[in-house]
C-alpha cells in the first residue's frame, strides 16, 4: 500500500519521470537477467569448491 501511495505522489509531482521508470524497469530487468544467472552459477561453483575443500575436515571430525 505504501509503494502505491508513493507511486501516486510521484505520478502527480513528476509524471514524466514516473512513466519513464515504468517503461524502463522491464527493460533494465531483462538486461540484468544474464548477470543474475551468472551470479547464481558462480555462487554454485564457489559453494562446490568450499564443500570439496572442507570435506576432509568434516570426514575426520566424524571419526
Amino acid at each position: 500500500m505504501t509503494k502505491f501511495l508513493l507511486w501516486c505522489i510521484l505520478l502527480v509531482l513528476c509524471w514524466p519521470l514516473a512513466l519513464l521508470a515504468l517503461v524502463l524497469y522491464p527493460v533494465v530487468w531483462l538486461l540484468l537477467l544474464p548477470f543474475r544467472v551468472l551470479g547464481v552459477a558462480v555462487g554454485g561453483v564457489l559453494e562446490l569448491v568450499r564443500a570439496v575443500i572442507t570435506l576432509p575436515a568434516r570426514v575426520l571430525r566424524r571419526i
